[in-house]
């Protein structure tokens, strides 16, 4: 596959198959995906990798924190973000960009705008890895500035990419950051250390619907602009 191949057919696949992922293709995805540029080449990205017990007790944990919040929102003080992900305020163009994903989304698996209970089993979905046999979960040490952030994106995406080179899928997840201290101490992460995302990795399911669902992009005109050197 080439890069270009492997941009074109990225996505965030939202259904896997029970396939196991060699632990040899893991390792050579990370040892690759750290090639990325960091500043001053300081490499700020720290890897879990979760597989059969250790996935699915966190699986269980993270759903029933899930479940409990939606019962009782006042628990929404125990489970906030480490890191401001999405702004505080929306504005257009960014609210109809997420708006379209949104019921897209849901419009295709046939969930109503009022229908809370399948919203809300949807959206659980990503404490489950959408069934990937793999989690990953990504950290980084708090003294760190916000550019390690952007390091971290380069990581990302070269991990990504090199998950679909080799006929896999991922799908990344901010999802699981509100429930960092759940995630942090089960996968062993010192207390110096923030919770990033997380990140779904496997062989994608090909039956399934939600897999049909691929967002669009902006054409180049409306985020470029041209300074002609005349």
């Amino acid at each position: 596959m080439t890069v270009d191949e492997a941009i074109r057919t990225r996505m965030s696949v939202r259904a896997f198959t029970a396939q196991p992922v060699a632990p040899e293709v893991i390792r050579d995805i990370l040892e690759l995906a750290a090639r990325a540029p960091s500043g001053t080449n300081t490499q700020p990205w720290r890897v879990y990798v979760l597989r059969g017990a250790s996935r699915d007790t966190l699986v269980r944990q993270v759903c029933a924190a899930h479940d409990a919040l939606r019962a009782d929102p006042s628990l929404a003080s125990e489970y906030r973000e480490a890191y401001d992900y999405y702004p505080e305020q929306w504005v257009s163009p960014y609210i109809d960009r997420r708006r379209e994903n949104g019921w897209g989304l849901y419009g295709l698996l046939g969930i109503g705008k009022g229908d809370k209970d399948q919203m809300h089993a949807q959206h659980q979905r990503n404490f489950r890895f959408f069934d990937a046999p793999v989690g990953l979960m990504f950290t980084v040490d708090r003294v760190m500035g916000r550019g390690s952030l952007v390091d971290y994106g380069m990581f990302l995406q070269n991990l990504m990419l090199a998950a679909r080179a080799r006929g896999l899928h991922t799908c990344p997840q901010a999802a699981w950051n509100g429930f960092a201290k759940i995630i942090l101490p089960h996968i062993g992460a010192g207390p110096d250390e923030m919770l990033v995302c997380g990140m779904a990795l496997g062989y994608a399911d090909p039956e399934a619907i939600v897999n049909t669902f691929h967002t669009p992009r902006v054409p180049v005109e409306d985020y470029t602009r041209w300074l002609d050197a005349s």
